[in-house]
């Protein structure tokens, strides 16, 4: 087995600084990343263009071909056979999980390390003097928190048993199919596309409020549980069909989440 050393991870925002760290700690590696969200739209089969409709009808969004391009080319080059793996993903990231359960499936039987961030703890600003907390994702980690805690030393081998016990849960969660696959009880589990609807609507008033001001309130919500449940397109898409529902009256282009507005509908 070759040293070089890759890493895989399974959001974008997580590859900026991870590769900072590498470069200031001094230590080779590539770093790849995932720009598919396997905690959305249909995975058996995974297939690209299939996804693609789905993220078009249910979620709205037209650009998905470039995600798909980015993808193919994470798939070459995170399942090459010439260097020894290494992923980042914590069990608080549904996307995290779901990416790296995903990658798991295809990589198969051949070796992996792993950095499980789950619950990790980390510290806070470089200058500052805080309680370590929850790294919760490595999208949310800066270089200097991911040297400060030594997080560079703790790569481990992926365990057979943790292999199948992901590997159960990856098959299961395939045959559901399910439109949503979300955090439950430090796992995944499948979900309705209406899994966050009533959430939503309880950020909602009488009064009219921007779409990203609800959203944003929504995805803030799950931080009192140190979780990342979903994105902004999925809940920008509830927004828009709950208000296609008329629960929600809306004001604007729904599409842009700065210049609409939404109340709760007369009777809601």
């Amino acid at each position: 087995m070759t040293n070089r050393m890759l890493h895989v991870v399974f959001t974008p925002a997580a590859a900026g600084d991870l590769r900072k760290a590498l470069g200031e700690a001094g230590r080779a590696g590539r770093v790849v990343c995932a720009f598919e969200d396997f905690s959305f739209g249909p995975i058996n089969p995974p297939d690209a263009s299939a996804r693609q409709r789905w993220v078009e009808d249910e979620l709205g969004y037209t650009g998905w071909d470039d995600v798909i391009a980015q993808t193919d080319a994470f798939w070459r080059e995170s399942l090459s056979a010439h260097d020894r793996k290494l992923a980042w993903f914590s069990r608080r990231s549904a996307q995290e999980y779901a990416g790296f359960l995903e990658w798991l499936w295809r990589l198969g039987d051949s070796p992996c390390e792993i950095v499980d961030l789950t619950d990790v703890t980390v510290l806070d600003q470089n200058d500052k003097p805080a309680a370590p907390h929850l790294a919760v994702s490595l999208a949310l980690l800066h270089s200097h928190q991911i040297l400060k805690s030594h997080l560079l030393d703790r790569a481990a081998p992926l365990t057979p048993s943790a292999r199948d016990r992901a590997r159960e849960l990856w098959h299961r969660l395939r045959i559901e199919n399910a439109p949503l696959r979300v955090l439950a009880t430090g796992s995944l589990a499948s979900a309705p596309i209406s899994h966050f609807d009533q959430l939503l609507l309880s950020f909602a008033t009488p009064d009219w409020q921007k779409v990203a001001m609800i959203v944003g309130k929504a995805l803030a919500s799950f931080c009192t549980d140190w979780l990342i449940q979903t994105g902004d397109l999925v809940m920008a898409a509830r927004i828009r069909a709950l208000a296609h529902a008329g629960l929600l009256e809306s004001q604007g282009d729904l599409s842009d989440l700065h210049q609409s507005r939404v109340r709760l509908a007369a009777g809601s």
